[in-house]
């Protein structure tokens, strides 16, 4: 997982629950608990999202994250980066997967293809 995709992916969970700890952050998004320390310390140092305890509770170490609003402006172009990337991965697989079925139906016999009926699995009796 790249960088901007696990700071989106943070910044989205952080958004649905503000009041969720790191160790449930890591073990919602599979990442270690270091990496996602890592990368709310981060996400903090350059102003998207801002970290605040609550005077009322006496456990000081719980924490609410909230974006920002510099955040939820990069969360934004962060998700659409997202977006595009997945789209363009999306239509070559898609490509490739009809390429895959002209080979296997011989529709792509110009080209050197074969065709499924003659694909065989291999019997040592035949030997």
């Amino acid at each position: 997982m790249s960088q901007d995709e696990l700071k989106l992916r943070v910044m989205r969970a952080l958004e649905s629950d503000p009041n969720m700890s790191q160790r449930d952050l890591a073990k919602h998004l599979g990442v270690s608990l270091g990496g996602v320390n890592y990368c709310v310390k981060a996400l903090i140092d350059i102003g998207w999202i801002k970290a605040g305890n609550f005077a009322r509770n006496n456990d000081k170490r719980v924490y609410a994250y909230l974006l920002t609003p510099k955040g939820i402006a990069e969360k934004a172009a962060l998700t659409a980066r997202f977006l595009r990337r997945k789209m363009d991965e999306y239509d070559a697989l898609k490509a490739e997967i009809a390429q895959l079925q002209a080979e296997l139906t011989g529709d792509d016999r110009s080209r050197g293809g074969f065709a499924a009926n003659t694909i065989r699995a291999w019997d040592p009796m035949d030997d």
